[in-house]
């Protein structure tokens, strides 16, 4: 076993004469002629180890890049979106984690995706030319994978960290909101019953209040009065 090196990013151009067999979307093609350029990656079934290096995805022009059946581990490189002229894109039966980069969304030309039979786990991005690639098979094998095209929904997934965060935090405040409500409650019983006992007592000043409120009353009942009175001149007229 061996590691995909990072010098594979300075491959710019190299000269190679002889027949070639590479594996794109999916079809076995065969090269008989000498190349002058790189466009198309196949290092599949190569027993590879390790990370895919981020470098690799420096190569712009790339227009197919096949890494499946081997044991490359650790993230899809960020990086991937760079790869703008990639139509073919396959990293399937390998031990790749983490989540999917969003930027894999940014890839316009993309028409075959394998990512089959890896760990990747999180919300399948969207948009762009992923909305076309609606094969579920392509992220089969992921069980921690949600979103379309797969039936599995996210929203159970990316709610519970919050949901225990937020839990933990109002635990954490718990004896605080007890003794506010207490002090909440103490303070309107406590006022409560200094008026009611005030007006209990003072006979002058249960009077006033009991005036007060009679006056209030009367003059909200002359202004509804007044106010209907309007509407049902101004309906008369109409």
């Amino acid at each position: 076993m061996m590691e995909l090196p990072s010098s594979y990013a300075n491959l710019e151009s190299f000269n190679y004469n002889g027949n070639v067999m590479q594996v794109i979307k999916g079809v076995t093609l065969e090269y008989s002629k000498m190349w002058t350029l790189v466009s198309n990656m196949d290092l599949s079934s190569n027993k590879l180890v390790g990370e895919i290096p981020q470098e690799l995805t420096t190569l712009v022009g790339l227009l197919g890049l096949n890494l499946s059946h081997n044991h490359l581990d650790g993230v899809i490189p960020k990086g991937i979106g760079n790869m703008t002229s990639l139509f073919s894109l396959d990293l399937s039966a390998n031990i790749l984690n983490g989540t999917i980069p969003l930027s894999i969304a940014t890839l316009n030309f993309l028409s075959h995706l394998n990512l089959s039979q890896n760990s990747l786990s999180g919300r399948i991005p969207t948009g762009n030319q992923l909305q076309t690639l609606t094969d579920p098979s392509m992220y089969a094998g992921n069980r921690d994978l949600c979103g379309a095209p797969l039936t599995k929904t996210c929203s159970n997934l990316e709610n519970s960290p919050t949901r225990t965060s937020t839990n933990e935090y109002e635990d954490g405040d718990e004896p605080k909101k007890l003794w506010f409500s207490l002090g909440i409650v103490s303070g309107f019983v406590t006022g409560f019953w200094g008026v009611i006992g005030v007006l209990m007592f003072k006979k002058h000043w249960r009077h006033k209040l009991f005036t007060f409120s009679e006056a209030t009353m009367e003059k909200i009942y002359v202004a509804v009065m007044v106010r209907v009175s309007k509407m049902k001149r101004v309906r008369e007229a109409a």
